[in-house]
């Protein structure tokens, strides 16, 4: 599980044991409710935030999905192509870099919460943007908070360096990643395919 997730399991772990507790002492039925429901809390948290080790594929030449979720949008852009990826609530949260290379910009950018879906959440919502340096050429990924994901994490810093599919932050709670790449970077994946990040190769540089 991811570390973020603690701070919401360990309060709703206390509480159903503390519960399940007085439910022994007592034989309330109250207790045993609220035992039940916090237990139950506790265990939907630590899905949210479940962190699966995968196996990472191997080539310079491949450009891997940086989130888990839908591919909602591919469009082009100022030279760019533009990968929006939707994440539900059921979606493993974690985000991993697409490439290896090093992070050269991190910049958080306060903003709405609209929902994610929407085309003009990529520049009106909170999000973080990070720039990684591949010898081939510069990637962007924005974590784009939303209505219900109100928080985004970015755990890396300028200057360091990242493999392809190492972990660096997470979305709490779903939302949207978008991937901009550069005009020689080719797109292998189409609108409405599933991903996982770290796993699905949804490019590769030419």
């Amino acid at each position: 599980m991811a570390k973020e997730g603690l701070y919401f399991t360990l309060p709703l772990i206390g509480v159903s044991l503390i519960s399940l507790i007085l439910y022994k002492a007592t034989l309330g039925s109250v207790y045993f409710i609220l035992f039940a429901v916090f237990f139950f809390l506790a265990a939907l948290v630590s899905l949210f935030f479940r962190d699966p080790e995968r196996k990472i594929p191997e080539g310079d030449e491949l450009i891997l999905s940086p989130a888990d979720g839908r591919i909602q949008e591919i469009k082009t852009t100022e030279g760019q192509t533009v990968i929006s990826i939707f994440l539900s609530v059921f979606n493993v949260h974690i985000n991993r870099s697409p490439v290896s290379g090093v992070v050269k910009r991190v910049t958080y950018r306060r903003g709405r919460f609209l929902a994610a879906f929407r085309d003009d959440a990529s520049d009106v919502n909170e999000r973080y943007e990070l720039e990684i340096e591949h010898p081939m050429g510069k990637i962007v990924i924005h974590q784009i908070a939303g209505v219900l994901a109100r928080r985004v994490v970015c755990r890396v810093k300028e200057g360091q360096s990242l493999r392809a599919g190492e972990r660096f932050g997470l979305i709490r709670f779903g939302s949207r990643v978008d991937l901009f790449l550069p005009s020689n970077a080719m797109v292998t994946i189409t609108k409405g395919k599933k991903v996982k990040g770290g796993l699905t190769v949804i490019g590769k540089w030419r």
